[in-house]
């Protein structure tokens, strides 16, 4: 072999090894556990998205997966947390609609929510209902919106704090139905849910997971959902939309993971969590919580952030919205 030949030969194995080195690491991927950041305390949405993956995935991955839970400062904490995690695919995080609310909010992000995270997949659609208490004599929408414009300023709606899902859908419906009911912040939706069910507050536009348990047990009344399209739990709700309100509010919940992680491994796990999610029996345990699955790869998931982004902060924006 004369020396030109050696020389490019030499060229072209340094030019492939790279090359060679990600293919054979995602290959052998994963080789340790998977850890799931979850922004904030057990027992949220994302929190059960995050333990329901967990089950299911660390059998066709080969390696357990941990739930970290990182309550704090409206999430912010878990997320920062995970946007300087390595970029190596050993680290996730699910996130949800207000992820897409708090940068609309806090002066001071210590990450960027589209430049910082690699979208994975949307999981989970969770559709809130608006509903009030059993003891109320509104048996309809319509009732609701006479009654709160025969008392400006009297009715409230709960909601688990500022910028979250009710609190918006709540903003949207005032504005949609020409109201002036009042806010009222409480710590977390349970707790909204329970002044409902207190008749400390009128109505709520809450979680289907969280409302269902009372709607069945009749101590609240469903009147309509928030969702774009009547949904499987509630076949004979209306939607607000439905109603000439134009309300469109759903939760969702997501996985991403630190921006610069590898296409090729963001694109297995996207298969792996597809596949988990389309079984029968995730579909049910799904359903129970109010949520359906939802199958976005890591682009249209990407473009919907971006939509959100715009969306909330316009609705912030416009109702005056300021943090707790």
């Amino acid at each position: 072999m004369n020396r030109r030949t050696f020389a490019l030969l030499t060229a072209a194995t340094l030019a492939l090894a790279p090359h060679v080195a990600q293919a054979q690491g995602a290959a052998a991927y994963p080789t340790k556990p998977i850890r799931i950041i979850v922004a904030g305390p057990p027992g949220i949405p994302p929190d059960v998205v995050a333990r329901i993956l967990g089950e299911r995935l660390a059998a066709p991955l080969g390696q357990p997966v941990v739930i970290e839970n990182r309550p704090g400062t409206s999430g912010i904490i878990g997320l920062d947390a995970l946007a300087k995690s390595a970029p190596d695919a050993y680290t996730l995080g699910v996130i949800s609609m207000p992820v897409t609310v708090t940068p609309s909010l806090v002066a001071r992000m210590p990450y960027d929510t589209e430049r910082d995270f690699a979208p994975v997949t949307l999981v989970a659609w969770a559709y809130p209902i608006l509903a009030v208490s059993a003891a109320k004599p509104m048996k309809s929408v319509a009732d609701l919106v006479a009654a709160a414009k025969a008392k400006p300023g009297v009715l409230n709606f709960a909601s688990g704090g500022n910028g979250t899902p009710p609190h918006l859908a709540g903003e949207l419906f005032k504005r949609a139905a020409g109201v002036d009911i009042i806010h009222i912040p409480y710590k977390g939706a349970l707790e909204g849910v329970a002044a409902v069910l207190a008749e400390d507050a009128d109505m709520m536009i809450g979680a289907a997971g969280a409302m269902s348990p009372h709607v069945k047990s009749g101590k609240l009344r469903a009147l309509a959902t928030s969702s774009p399209r009547r949904i499987a739990a509630y076949p004979d709700l209306p939607t607000l939309v439905e109603l000439g309100y134009n309300v469109q509010v759903r939760d969702w919940l997501g996985v991403v993971a630190p921006a610069g992680t590898p296409k090729d491994l963001i694109a297995r796990l996207h298969g792996e969590i597809a596949k988990a999610t389309a079984t029968p029996d995730a579909k049910r345990r799904f359903e129970a919580l109010g949520m359906e699955v939802a199958d976005m790869g890591p682009e249209e998931f990407g473009a919907h952030i971006r939509s959100e982004l715009q969306k909330w902060s316009k609705v912030v924006r416009d109702a005056g919205i300021k943090p707790d």
